[in-house]
């Protein structure tokens, strides 16, 4: 075997190897990216929820604020008059 014919064997080898260890590097990152966003969804579905949660309980605290002004509103106009 001529020494060209060498070098051109050792360097396709070269190329080969690292064109498939690129694609394995490339799939495995591509894989915890995807599994990375599932996580930040599930993150952002637990937030929602929780915003949800307390945008409820605010309602209800204001209502019951309202409720209060409305009683104290009435107790204090007949003792005004």
């Amino acid at each position: 075997m001529s020494t060209v014919s060498k070098v051109v064997l050792g360097v396709s080898v070269v190329l080969t190897l690292s064109t498939v260890s690129a694609v394995h590097l490339n799939q495995s990152w591509d894989r915890q990216r995807l599994h990375e966003g599932v996580v930040r969804d599930l993150e952002r579905l637990q937030k929602k929820k929780e915003n949800l949660r307390l945008l409820e309980e605010q309602k209800i605290l204001t209502s019951q604020l309202e409720e209060e002004r409305q009683r104290r509103q009435t107790e204090l106009r007949p003792q005004d008059q």
